[in-house]
């Protein structure tokens, strides 16, 4: 068995493609393993490798991690016959768990990889679940065997009691070293089904991602279902109506390549020209203008976000930019969610719904760096339901929605957590969720030494610094997965910060009843600190209504009026401080505080303890 030294041409027969990705855990090896199959299917040079070779950004880059799903086509040979196997590198943390799902509706098969020195975790679960549900072929794989630390026959037992599989099936490989990885490859051939459609049926290929190139302008890739696209014919958008002239079409290798078409089951990209990025939508069919299909492929569900912030350009002139941006991005990102808002102390800026707090993070960097808009983002909070005593319902995305009056109940959203951990941890993970007012379900024993917990947690308590609490706790062996779970009552308040009597919705929040004095004496210490002495004395305050819970006093500047005075009657220096005092006074009736953009990005950003709502992961 020899690997192709050369590209499949496009229009393979359907017979011989291969359509896979690889799902795993964070950091269990998946970008370094796709570094392998490209270097031995020839298709990246020896001096052009590079680690994390299809990490194409450089925050991917920088932390290490998967964002973006990346697509490429490799050639590979099995006893004379070739195939194009189309590989889909897929993120590993639960904030990207939608790219996840998109790569999988492109698929035929998946590549479980689970690390032989860490085993089965949270998101690996997680990730076969949503395999499973696509009805795909799974091929179970230890990675990292060459680890000193590794336990692949201890390992390999659970994976086979989880997929229902014998141990010797699970393959064991090296993404480091290569070793396994033809075996794999082979495998991948051997077990994966080839795709299904219909050749002469009307062409239907469905938009698994799209990326803005400022050249080209939209590039889309599609999954070819039925039929065939050629370059020069006009198609169509099946969700929007709107018609372009397919101007290239091709393959990536790992770098896009023109063909003359693709056929049922190939994956590639369309460049039509068009630069308005809402007509290329994610989930969306394309098919031929002049022989349209008339069923549209399944798409996907929208993404539902879980946690909300607001997001403000520093300079309030480039709001156009910031709306261009998050116009782009979205092509890129389909799971970021906004809409336009105002701030009686930010301005005009966007409500934007994430994923999870790291993708909260990932976005805010990418759009500074990419589109070089310096940003203030508000505290992270979650959707609240709440009811009036008259029966109408409130729907609180932001806290400065929080209505006043006679409240009868606030509901807030609820998640399934399952927790993964060695058997040692069970007491501290216990105390954790007990203290973010989780409720125990189920507790299953994977191995003897390995325990898969589950709880209904609150939201607004797993979405800001859980996981680390979580990771602090078990020494770093502790995983965690959630999905939604409906809502629960619960006895919440919105504490609101007021600087000289008046309320800065940015700094409000809404918490549980039992944290919000912790909220407010953390948060008006802190801009006690950040924000500069004025001429008059700032009291700041954190209240509930109308009750003060927490206060703190920025003292004025005061000027030394008497430094002019040596000696003489005391009656000149009492008019003197009477003149000030009286100055002060004046002043603290019409001047105004001015909070510097500092202050905002310092207040919600970072945090000592776990009562802000801003701490980063």
């Amino acid at each position: 068995m020899t690997s192709a030294s050369r590209i499949v041409p496009a229009a393979t027969a359907p017979a011989h493609i291969r359509n896979f990705c690889i799902i795993a855990h964070i950091d269990h090896g998946k970008s370094t393993l796709a570094d392998r199959m490209l270097q031995l299917t020839g298709v990246v040079e020896a001096r052009q490798m590079k680690a994390q070779y299809l990490d194409r950004m450089d925050i991917e880059r920088e932390r290490g991690i998967t964002i973006k799903s990346q697509a490429v086509r490799m050639p590979w040979s099995v006893e004379a016959d070739e195939f194009a196997l189309n590989m889909i590198d897929t993120p590993g943390h639960v904030d990207f768990s939608y790219e996840v799902s998109r790569s999988l509706a492109a698929c035929e098969g998946a590549v479980l990889l689970v690390d032989a020195a860490q085993g089965i975790e949270a998101q690996t679960l997680a990730n076969l679940y949503l395999a499973m549900e696509n009805d795909l072929t799974i091929i179970p794989v230890l990675n990292k065997i060459d680890l000193p630390s590794a336990d692949p026959d201890r390992y390999a037992d659970e994976l086979a009691q989880l997929i229902g599989c014998e141990a010797s099936d699970v393959l064991r490989v090296s993404g480091k070293t290569g070793e396994g990885v033809p075996e794999l490859l082979d495998r991948v051939v051997r077990d994966i089904p080839a795709p299904v459609g219909v050749e002469d049926a009307p062409a239907r290929a469905m938009i698994f991602d799209s990326v803005y190139d400022s050249y080209r302008g939209v590039v889309t890739y599609v999954r070819v279902v039925d039929g065939q696209l050629k370059p020069r014919e006009k198609i169509a958008m099946m969700s929007t109506k709107a018609t372009h002239d397919l101007l290239e079409i091709g393959v990536i290798s790992p770098d896009p390549k023109p063909t003359k078409g693709l056929g049922v089951g190939e994956v590639g990209y369309l460049i039509t020209g068009v630069k308005d990025v809402r007509l290329s939508k994610v989930g969306d069919t394309v098919t031929l203008a002049h022989n349209r299909a008339t069923e549209a492929v399944g798409g996907y569900r929208d993404p539902r976000p879980m946690v909300y912030s607001g997001l403000f350009p520093l300079d309030g002139s480039d709001f156009p930019v910031l709306r261009d941006a998050l116009d782009k991005l979205q092509l890129n990102d389909a799971s970021l969610v906004y809409e336009p808002e105002s701030s009686v102390a930010l301005g005009f800026g966007f409500r934007c719904g994430y994923l999870g707090l790291l993708h909260l993070e990932i976005v805010r960097d990418r759009l500074e760096r990419e589109f070089d808009i310096e940003l203030i983002s508000t505290a992270p909070n979650v959707v609240y339901t709440v009811q009036m005593e008259d029966g109408t319902e409130v729907e609180v995305t932001n806290p400065s929605e929080f209505p006043g009056g006679k409240i009868h109940s606030v509901r807030e959203p609820v998640v399934e957590a399952s927790i993964l951990v060695p058997s040692e941890f069970i007491g501290a993970v216990m105390e954790l969720c007990q203290e973010r007012r989780g409720t125990m379900g189920t507790m299953n024993y994977l191995s003897e030494t390995r325990v898969e917990m589950h709880y209904t947690l609150p939201l607004a308590e797993v979405v800001f610094d859980f996981f680390d609490q979580l990771k602090s706790r078990t020494r770093g062996y502790g995983s965690l997965d959630y999905e939604p779970a409906g809502e629960q009552t619960a006895d919440l308040v919105k504490v609101d910060i007021l600087l000289q009597g008046e309320t800065v919705d940015a700094f409000s929040a809404v918490v549980h009843r039992d944290a919000a004095y912790k909220y407010g004496v953390s948060m008006v210490g802190k801009l006690k600190d950040l924000i500069d002495r004025q001429q008059f004395e700032i009291p700041v305050q954190a209240a509930i209504g109308a009750r003060i819970i927490a206060r703190e006093t920025i003292r004025a500047i005061r000027k030394d009026v008497l430094a002019k005075c040596y000696g003489g009657d005391i009656s000149r220096k009492r008019k003197l401080l009477e003149k000030q005092k009286a100055g002060k006074k004046r002043m603290k009736n019409i001047g105004s505080v001015e909070v510097p953009p500092e202050a905002f990005i310092a207040a919600l950003s970072t945090s000592d303890d776990g009562s802000d709502k801003g701490k980063k992961k």
